[in-house]
């Protein structure tokens, strides 16, 4: 006799054997002078609901607009907590995206319907920063994530089984591992897929039926798991690796695209840089660099020229590198010299402090790239004004 298909729920708890890289979120409404107790607020990177507690506090208070079933803010406030903005009792929401407000705004209203969101772009365009700080909004929890990677398994996807139980019981919901799409889908939360391009093909089509049908199979067990509403899931995938893993069409048209663009100006990206190393300067203790704004600025102007093919006021074309030069290696060259400045200088970023990573960052390809490198030194760096002390800095490291 053929089992019975019916709908169950997931207990997260159960059997205490959660994926690894999932964890409790803790409450969007946590109020601002709890947040050092709020659950990893001593963690290194703490998740996105942790560190911003207050900002996702303060909107919940004052969002009265309709909220999607599950969701602890309205599309609204959401978009509010990623772009920015002053609410009407003065709180500051800071910008966690520097963009197109439409981008946001798609992205936003794509995850309340039942089309799942895919963010594309080069690397570097804040693709995963976007899909954590969304999943911290919407759902209160940004923890629910598979990465993937060429050895992700179809089970990272569906579910697992905890072998003890399984050869002491046989299959039962007991000896079942949830997967973090399954727990979304039966508490009716959002889901993140990192990095879809680069799972294969045949597992990547695991989404077909749960994107679809917004269903579970568990044929060992004869059940399903329903998704309820709230349910929504996030992926992202960079330009670069088409041609990897490439989505099939039946995977494709499940999801509504947003391209994440590179920063349109060089103000725009000096502001991003900014912030971010500010956030992690904070983070790792780190001083504050007075007068780090003109390194910033200098990186920024380096890799923007680099990466363009092109010097800024558009007279001398120039070969790229092999390298991407995203504004995410930009922050980390800046990360980097300020612990230089804070630990072995006078604590101000200088020329000096900043050289060593941008030649780490450009010369990937030790032959092509150092080449490039040594041409855009001698035609663009050496004559530039006010750039001596980065030009003799570049080239003493570049020895």
């Amino acid at each position: 006799m053929p089992a019975s298909v019916e709908p169950t729920s997931v207990d997260p708890s159960q059997n205490g054997s959660a994926p690894a890289n999932t964890g409790t979120g803790s409450p969007v409404a946590a109020p601002a002078d709890t947040q050092s107790s709020t659950p990893g607020a001593e963690a290194l990177r703490p998740h996105a609901e942790h560190a911003f507690a207050a900002e996702l506090a303060a909107l919940a208070a004052q969002d009265d607009r309709p909220r999607p079933a599950r969701w602890k803010l309205s599309p609204w406030a959401v978009a509010t907590y990623l772009l920015g903005g002053t609410l009407p009792d003065g709180t500051v929401i800071t910008p966690k995206y520097v963009g197109p407000r439409r981008i946001v705004e798609v992205a936003v209203t794509t995850l309340a319907t039942d089309r799942a969101l895919l963010l594309l772009g080069v690397p570097g365009t804040a693709k995963t920063w976007v899909s954590e700080h969304l999943a911290a909004a919407v759902s209160g929890d940004s923890t629910l994530l598979v990465q993937g990677t060429a050895g992700t398994p179809e089970e990272a996807i569906r579910y697992g089984w905890n072998y003890a139980q399984l050869l002491a019981h046989g299959p039962s919901r007991d000896a079942l591992v949830p997967s973090p799409v399954m727990r979304a889908m039966a508490e009716g939360m959002t889901a993140r897929v990192e990095e879809l391009t680069r799972i294969p093909a045949d597992v990547q089509d695991t989404l077909i039926t749960i994107l679809s049908e917004k269903t579970l199979p568990i044929p060992e067990l004869g059940q399903e798991v329903q998704a309820v509403r709230g349910f929504n899931l996030i992926a992202t995938a960079n330009d670069r690796d088409r041609g990897v893993n490439d989505l099939s069409s039946a995977l494709r048209r499940r999801f509504n695209t947003v391209v994440l663009p590179l920063p349109e100006s060089a103000e725009a990206e000096v502001d991003i840089v900014s912030r971010r190393v500010d956030q992690i300067g904070r983070s790792l203790d780190l001083p504050a660099a007075p007068d780090g704004i003109d390194e910033i600025r200098r990186v920024v102007t380096v890799f923007r020229e680099l990466r363009d093919g092109v010097t800024a006021d558009g007279r001398t074309k120039l070969k790229s590198p092999s390298g991407t030069l995203s504004t995410a290696e930009a922050i980390s060259v800046v990360t980097n010299g300020l612990a230089l400045a804070a630990h072995f200088g006078d604590g101000v970023l200088r020329p000096g402090d900043v050289a060593a990573g941008i030649l780490g960052a450009v010369v990937r390809d030790p032959a092509a790239d150092r080449v490039i490198w040594q041409e855009y030194l001698e035609t663009v760096v050496r004559e530039r004004d006010g750039w001596k002390d980065f030009y003799r800095a570049c080239r003493e490291v570049s020895a």
